[in-house]
């Protein structure tokens, strides 16, 4: 979709959005609107029971006594609420109506509230990340679709005081919504398309942006011990693979960096401890804190980010082939430690143990936090808008918790503590995989725990976030890139300099 910045003007023709807070006078281009049409906006306003309310919409359909063919009324919420991450709701909301209506293009007006001291040009900068986002589609495979069902809008044109700032505050959140609807495809694509060593490919596009990659395979990892992340993939016919990245973005390139680790299990079926048949193929998503990272990476990578970050993701098929891990088995992990498997479809919690240990080992970083569609207990504490935060370090989970605030990408602390570390304890190994009935979430969390040392951690348990039911704000139904949006800011707001 392109994206571009015009004077703040009403056109003389086309689709019209306006986005407003909550008042009970028409102001601005509105009240201009309203005088033209001798008072009807006003009154199918009034007899929409409009507010102003966030994402509250009334469409108009060709206004008399005006030239439009459409006019969209969006809502804001009340105007003592609005920030600049406010305005995201014109664009997603002007889309999601849109997107397939037959219109090809809009102008979208944002009406800052009386007083505000909100940049005019960051947040006409948020209402194109907001259309942009809520443009995605995944149509490859699709032979069939009705014209009815396929996008005609093409061109969203922003109307602000000065376009020239606006499209300079534009980078950064374009760099972002790019880095979104690429995890987004890689979340979405079959796990027939999508293996590790097809990731790791698709990786290797980030080498244009200036990140380094490098893949390691499976015979490395056998030489470094990784005997837990080599377990999960050795029932599958595809090769497990290490994902490294680095982005050296900071002035001295040889600095302490921060680090990124990600489950990538590009598709899961259990193992031998097997799932149910039904909702299977939605296990294809299991690499979705995988696609978090390297969806960070590009966004760092894309706007430039003045830090020294490195991401690594472990790439790997669960499979239930006679060469397949055994419940009951025992493995010895990178770290030395090891881990009695108990059950082969608790298998994330292994790719991250010896994940995490060779990213501290190799990369001595500053922190380091890990992203993964971990627990189905999670989606049972928390539901499907929240995601789970445990770690072992306060002011790395308050930054965290305040960069998902401020986002939309929401977390919530969890409990640790050694009630429930006590509950892998294993009689034969060091560790067993799983903790029991009680807590699942929070004894994933303390097992993953035991491969961080006291280097500052944090584990973010997105299998609730990952994938949307349904559509939400600036979130079609389906893949969601839950994470880099929260990580990019953690980055922006703490770690550039």
């Amino acid at each position: 979709m392109q994206i571009n910045f015009v004077k703040s003007e009403i056109p003389d023709e086309g689709t019209l959005a306006i986005g407003t807070t909550e008042s009970e006078d028409l102001t601005g281009h509105l009240e201009q609107l309203d005088k033209k049409t001798k008072g009807s906006i006003a009154r199918a306003l009034k007899a929409a029971r409009f507010t102003g309310a966030k994402a509250q919409v009334v469409e108009i359909l060709a206004p008399g006594g005006l030239d439009l063919d459409r006019l969209l009324v969006i809502g804001l919420g009340k105007a003592d609420d609005f920030k600049t991450e406010t305005a995201e709701t014109l664009g997603s909301s002007a889309v999601a109506r849109l997107l397939t209506s037959g219109e090809k293009a809009a102008t979208l007006l944002l009406q800052l509230p009386k007083g505000s001291k909100v940049d005019e040009a960051e947040a006409a900068a948020r209402v194109a990340q907001g259309a942009s986002l809520r443009s995605y589609r995944f149509d490859l495979y699709r032979t069939t679709q009705k014209k009815t069902d396929k996008p005609t809008l093409a061109k969203v044109s922003i109307g602000v005081d000065d376009p020239a700032a606006a499209k300079k505050a534009w980078r950064g959140p374009e760099a972002v919504a790019n880095a979104v609807a690429f995890a987004r495809d890689l979340v979405t694509e079959p796990p027939n398309v999508l293996f590790p060593e097809e990731f790791v490919k698709r990786a290797r596009k980030l080498e244009d942006l200036g990140v380094e990659i490098e893949a390691i395979g499976e015979k490395e990892m056998t030489k470094l011990g990784m005997g837990a992340l080599l377990g999960v993939g050795q029932g599958s016919e595809r090769e497990t693979q290490l994902l490294v990245m680095q982005w050296k973005g900071a002035r001295d390139r040889n600095a302490q960096p921060i680090a990124f680790v990600g489950k990538g299990v590009t598709f899961d079926t259990g193992g031998i401890s097997i799932k149910p048949a039904a909702g299977m193929d939605a296990m294809k998503y299991d690499m979705g804190g995988a696609a978090a990272v390297i969806g960070l990476m590009h966004a760092l990578a894309g706007r430039k980010a003045k830090a020294n970050v490195i991401g690594i993701c472990g790439l790997v098929e669960n499979m239930p082939d006679g060469n397949a891990q055994r419940p009951g088995d025992v493995v010895k992990s990178m770290s030395g430690q090891t881990i009695e498997v108990l059950n082969t479809d608790a298998e994330g919690r292994l790719v991250l143990a010896d994940a995490l240990w060779y990213c501290q080992n190799r990369f001595k970083p500053k922190f380091m936090v890990d992203l993964a569609t971990l627990t189905g207990a999670i989606r049972i504490s928390l539901g499907l808008d929240i995601a789970g935060l445990f770690s072992n370090n306060d002011e790395l989970a308050e930054r965290l918790t305040a960069a998902g605030k401020a986002e939309g990408e929401e977390l919530w602390r969890m409990p640790m503590g050694e009630r429930y570390d006590r509950m892998i304890d294993s009689p034969i190994a060091d560790m067993k995989n799983i903790g029991g009935q009680f807590g699942g979430s929070i004894t994933a969390a303390q097992f993953i725990q035991r491969f961080v040392n006291k280097v500052p951690w944090a584990h973010l348990d997105i299998a609730g976030t990952a994938w949307a039911e349904e559509a939400r704000g600036s979130t079609p139904k389906g893949a969601t890139g839950f994470g880099i949006r929260l990580l990019n800011r953690l980055v922006a707001d703490n770690y550039e300099g």
